[in-house]
């Protein structure tokens, strides 16, 4: 689908390259669509289903389940069964929106709505039947596992000795703590029992396979919605490291740090069986380029790695935009950064938060725009997916009687970009492979 519609903003509904603008962010995220991708790596064939190079023979394989998680997890589904039908003898689905998809009467698929990024009771009630419908496969069986981002909110099963209450705290304070996604998804390996390997294990002996879309920097296959189907390659020391980090060690429960000191499970010998990314942050990012190219825009990914605080990296990259002579130029930026909150009680996300922090630096510039945008459509707890920021922002924001560093100090982006009519808001994409930011020089 095309998003270009949907990408209504004050200043790129008024700028001349504004239909160019807006059609190089909708490519980034129809590059990322996952019923398409599942339907280009996801094929039945005579007798067998192909998964890339790897083939099973059907007259093997007594039931085929579908596990799905992740906000793009009704799309990814849909593709499967679409490819499947009957062959599927049923599954669960759980995501964090409802789905537009029409999944009720398929395969006897279960659907569960549940709560990201910290997760709740149906998170749990989600986590709790998936293993319980793991308990009863046999080596006759194939699983196949649809993978997203926010898998790791969105399915829960604590350790033994530790309820959901203490999970939802620490998700909460790593989150507020400006705690990198790769080092919450420590923590949550190590105190989940789908986490880091989980699932694989709850499977065996079934045959597994895994379809990942990826929301994660540069994509290690541990991290995306915490590695539920391989091996787990950190240690409970490194997680109570993390904590001590942070200075959490005295505000998390004692059984956080009672659960941490015992010896972990070994699951780094776990059967994978055949694991494949087949949407990421690099792919949208390239496929954002290569439409810059054909609307007649040089074009460059600067990098797809990009991690830290928000407000940091977003004057950082301000700067460099600031700096670029040739036009008409855009340069994409792909990656996930970090809002470390403090007692702050704004409204917005890390997107927004990085616009915001470009305001004043940007101030009176000509032929300037940062534009910023995660893909899955929502930016921390509002509806906007980002902001656009030019020379004439600050300007518009003081005749409305804005002040964007005292926004700035609360983060509380949203209604200073709302204000302006200057909030990205494609509505929930159905996907999620990261954030991108997009400099453009004219």
């Amino acid at each position: 689908m095309s998003f270009e519609t949907q990408l209504h903003t004050k200043t790129l509904d008024i700028h001349p390259q504004g239909l160019a603008i807006k059609g190089i962010l909708s490519s980034a995220l129809e590059a990322a669509e996952p019923e398409k991708a599942v339907h280009i790596y996801l094929k039945k064939e005579k007798g067998s289903l192909r998964i890339e190079e790897e083939r099973y023979a059907l007259k093997d394989i007594q039931n085929i389940y579908l596990i799905a998680f992740g906000k793009a997890a009704p799309a990814m589904a849909s593709a499967t069964c679409k490819i499947l039908g009957k062959l599927i003898s049923g599954g669960i689905i759980s995501s964090k929106y409802p789905s537009t998809h029409n999944l009720n009467n398929l395969n006897n698929l279960e659907i569960h709505l549940a709560g990201h990024p910290v997760p709740d009771k149906r998170s749990l009630t989600a986590g709790e039947k998936i293993l319980k419908l793991l308990s009863k496969t046999t080596k006759k069986d194939l699983v196949l596992f649809m993978i997203s981002g926010g898998g790791s909110a969105l399915i829960t099963a604590p350790v033994r000795g530790l309820s959901l209450s203490d999970l939802q705290n620490l998700t909460s304070l790593l989150l507020e703590s400006g705690a990198r996604i790769d080092e919450i998804n420590t923590l949550r390996r190590a105190l989940d029992r789908i986490k880091g390997g989980g699932l694989a294990k709850a499977a065996f002996p079934a045959q597994i396979a895994s379809l990942i879309l990826s929301d994660v920097v540069d994509s290690p296959l541990e991290a995306i919605a915490s590695g539920p189907t391989v091996p787990n390659p950190t240690t409970n020391a490194d997680a109570l490291k993390i904590l001590k980090k942070y200075n959490l060690l005295k505000k998390i429960p004692g059984s956080i740090i009672d659960i941490l000191n015992k010896k972990q499970d070994d699951l780094s010998k776990i059967s994978t069986g055949k694991t494949l990314i087949i949407g990421s942050n690099r792919i949208s990012a390239e496929a954002a380029r290569d439409k810059a190219v054909q609307v007649g825009f040089k074009a460059q990914i600067l990098t797809t790695s990009l991690q830290g605080e928000a407000a940091e990296k977003g004057k950082e990259l301000a700067r460099h935009l600031l700096a670029l002579k040739e036009h008409p130029l855009c340069i994409i930026v792909g990656g996930e950064t970090t809002v470390t909150l403090g007692n702050a009680s704004g409204l917005g996300g890390r997107n927004q938060e990085m616009a915001l922090s470009v305001v004043e630096e940007m101030s009176g510039s000509q032929d300037k725009i940062l534009i910023t945008l995660a893909t899955d459509g929502d930016d921390g707890p509002t509806d906007a997916a980002g902001a656009v920021v030019n020379g004439e922002t600050l300007k518009r924001a003081k005749l409305l009687g804005f002040n964007a560093r005292a926004h700035l100090y609360e983060h509380n982006a949203y209604p200073f970009f709302d204000a302006l009519d200057d909030l990205l808001k494609p509505g929930p994409t159905g996907t999620n492979v990261n954030d991108l930011t997009f400099l453009f020089s004219f």
